[in-house]
């Protein structure tokens, strides 16, 4: 299935303006994140912990709708026979403070509940976790370099990717910070999957010029990487548009739960699609010469 035909788009000849824009949101992200800082989770934070059970049955979608409705911003975690844990980002010693307005609001519209308990929680991502999840992170790609610098026979072609990767991560956050979306472990984890969805990609480019240069030796290098992109293009399109159309509907009507998570993908998997051919490559051509 092809949904373009034989295109021949010089991306290599391209490459300033691919930068320009990419150094603009990136500056952008910067400035953000410096002005208004990230809008962590209560994971990252920590907070109030109120777990109810309701003695009738109450759907999580009403409990959302009533909490926000009495202007409390919180994160609902099911647990089985009708128990919900309610979290509120919050100092510890507000504890009681976030719990009785929860009680409150809940009695005003009538539900029926048995309090079970309240307590505050630490945040999960401590100093510690944290220092593993970077050291987790840089040896992961450490080991992309390695898997790239053997599969293609040029560490460059792994840096280069990594340098892609990275860029499509921040880019993400960047439009989390914009948009003043949480960050919390979900968000972690739609970054990690952003990062292997960008590499995939970018392997998928990297391998035809590998074939590339054994097909045509003595091809310029930069009529070489058009060429290769070009190829894959129609299967880049494709694959691309499979995934975003997955990302819109959840987006659109996968509810508040997973709304930051389908966004941050969302955003993501596109930047991940134009890094690969336009960041990855036109890097890689430029350290190459």
């Amino acid at each position: 299935m092809r949904l373009i035909g034989k295109t021949n788009i010089d991306f290599i000849g391209k490459r300033n303006i691919f930068y320009i824009f990419s150094l603009l949101v990136l500056i952008s992200g910067i400035i953000s994140i410096y002005m208004k800082g990230l809008n962590l989770g209560l994971d990252f934070t920590g907070g109030t912990l109120l777990q109810i059970k309701f003695t009738q049955k109450m759907e999580i979608a009403n409990l959302r709708e009533i909490l926000r409705k009495g202007g409390i911003d919180a994160n609902i975690r099911t647990f089985e026979d009708n128990s919900y844990a309610i979290l509120i980002k919050g100092k510890q010693e507000n504890v009681n403070e976030y719990a009785n307005k929860v009680i409150d609001v809940l009695n005003k519209n009538g539900a029926k509940f048995i309090e079970e308990k309240r307590d505050f929680v630490g945040p999960v991502v401590g100093k510690e976790l944290t220092k593993k999840a970077v050291f987790a992170i840089v040896l992961s790609m450490f080991g992309i370099i390695v898997y790239i610098a053997f599969r293609f026979t040029n560490p460059i072609w792994g840096i280069t990717g990594v340098i892609a990767l990275l860029h499509d991560v921040f880019i993400a956050i960047t439009a989390m910070s914009i948009t003043n979306r949480e960050l919390d472990l979900v968000i972690v984890a739609a970054l990690l999957t952003i990062a292997g969805y960008s590499i995939n990609d970018t392997i998928v480019i990297y391998d035809r010029m590998r074939e590339n240069l054994k097909k045509y030796p003595k091809m310029a290098l930069k009529e070489l990487i058009n060429l290769s992109i070009n190829e894959t293009l129609s299967r880049t399109i494709i694959t691309s548009i499979t995934v975003v159309m997955v990302l819109i509907v959840l987006y659109i009507f996968g509810g508040s739960a997973i709304n930051d998570f389908a966004f941050c993908m969302l955003v993501g998997s596109i930047s991940g699609v134009y890094s690969t051919i336009a960041i990855a490559t036109s890097i890689g051509y430029e350290w190459q010469k």
